[in-house]
């Protein structure tokens, strides 16, 4: 199911994650206890069903993308996976309209792996939405290998750094870059 949801992701043009990130999400989810997972960004489903994989049996997953074919594909990935009914929320439209839709600190985890211009204020709403001891997660926070290279000035790649910078400096967070695919950032929302 993995590998087709990746195949379609390669046909619609989406990046999806990689296995080594995908674990990583997985384990992230579990050792979070996560019961409620906010992912910007839902591609065809891949990192959804990574996520899910960490989750309790109980949990929800609210899933966003503005593009209607990458929600198809999610839902047909979580279909095939047999995911119950009711697990994956998934949710049409842009994550800075969506996102304020959410309730307060009622998150466990956010993985923002969507609209890499609108990170600074994509990590404004997963602040808001994760209760304390919650987990953010920014998939390519090494972005090609062109954040740690000061010449790359590209807005992508600049709006990127400075979303790495941005969660490395904010007091409320214990953050760390983990090495795995594009660069997993996270950090934990201090109690």
């Amino acid at each position: 199911m993995l590998e087709r949801a990746r195949g379609r992701g390669v046909e619609l043009g989406c990046s999806p994650v990689d296995p080594g990130t995908g674990a990583a999400l997985r384990l992230l989810a579990a050792a979070a206890g996560a019961r409620a997972v906010v992912e910007v960004g839902t591609g065809t489903g891949v990192s959804t069903l990574w996520l899910l994989a960490g989750m309790p049996a109980d949990g929800v997953l609210t899933t966003i993308d503005s593009e209607p074919e990458h929600q198809r594909a999610a839902r047909t990935a979580v279909a095939e996976a047999g995911v119950r009914s009711g697990r994956v929320r998934v949710i049409g439209g842009r994550a800075l309209e969506v996102l304020p839709r959410l309730t307060d600190g009622a998150y466990d985890l956010v993985l923002l792996d969507g609209d890499r211009l609108e990170l600074d204020a994509q990590l404004d709403q997963a602040l808001r939405l994760l209760r304390p001891g919650g987990l953010l997660v920014v998939a390519g926070a090494l972005w090609r290998d062109r954040v740690a290279d000061p010449a790359q000035r590209d807005a992508v790649t600049t709006a990127v750094r400075e979303a790495v910078r941005r969660v490395r400096d904010d007091e409320r967070l214990l953050p760390a870059l983990l090495p795995v695919g594009d660069g997993l950032l996270a950090g934990v929302v201090r109690g």
